[in-house]
């Protein structure tokens, strides 16, 4: 019997002895998350036609559609080091609710001073094809197979386009990357005196505006009475990158 105790004693010191420690993260992540407050200028957007706005031009508009890609987020930590998000690509759309933020997940712990993003679709997945998730055709952002994606699309009404009919509708789909007329656009966003707070106690948010009436003005004004329509990798669409390339600003960052 006592040989017996013995035997399970020693049986029980040896499994424990190889049991395992349970593994430490030693880079523990966490997420932040984007809330993208779509306007034009002051004021929030209403699309349908429920609300008409000015542009810089004195055009009278409302908007239907507004949609654009942000891709390749990458944060830079106040210590200098960069966090660059895998499989980056996110729609954002004013028309879907569930569409109006993105969470940016696995950022590793620590104070960010800056995010830096791409309006658009790199060329690397442009020349993949269609694919799934937020790059699925389905979603009615791939416009050709040898121009790939559209990296922003706004539509809408003005009584100033008179060369679409009587329904008055203009249609812009940026796209185009690569060439003169490359219309993927960089976007460097600095936190200044607040800084994003990864940690595992929070989860902070990044609220920006956009602003559709960037896209009628500076550096080049341009008149819906003038260019009711683009959808080709052209002059007219870089000019349009190049105007809304500045539309996001921080409103606030919540940690």
């Amino acid at each position: 019997m006592k040989n017996l105790l013995l035997f399970f004693l020693i049986s029980t010191l040896f499994i424990s002895s190889c049991k395992k420690d349970a593994p430490v993260n030693l880079h523990p992540t966490g997420s932040v998350v984007f809330k993208f407050n779509n306007m034009v200028g002051d004021s929030a957007l209403v699309l349908n036609n429920a609300k008409s706005y000015v542009n810089a031009n004195n055009d009278t508009f409302t908007v239907q559609v507004f949609k654009y890609y942000i891709s390749n987020v990458k944060f830079t930590k106040s210590d200098g080091t960069v966090f660059s998000e895998k499989e980056s690509y996110h729609l954002i759309d004013a028309g879907d609710a569930n569409r109006t933020q993105c969470t940016i997940a696995n950022v590793p712990y620590g104070n960010y001073t800056s995010v830096s993003f791409m309006i658009g679709v790199d060329s690397a997945r442009n020349c993949s094809g269609a694919q799934t998730g937020d790059l699925d055709p389905a979603l009615g952002m791939f416009w050709m197979w040898d121009t790939g994606y559209i990296f922003a699309e706004l539509v809408g009404t003005s009584p100033q386009d008179t060369a679409t009919g009587l329904n008055h509708l203009f249609t812009y789909a940026i796209i185009g990357f690569k060439g003169q007329y490359n219309a993927i656009k960089s976007v460097g966003l600095n936190f200044f005196n607040d800084t994003v707070k990864v940690s595992p106690t929070t989860i902070p948010q990044i609220n920006l505006k956009t602003d559709v009436s960037e896209w009628f003005k500076t550096p080049v004004n341009i008149s819906i009475a003038a260019v009711p329509s683009t959808d080709l990798p052209n002059q007219t669409t870089l000019n349009f990158a190049n105007n809304y390339a500045d539309m996001f600003t921080i409103q606030s960052i919540r940690n």
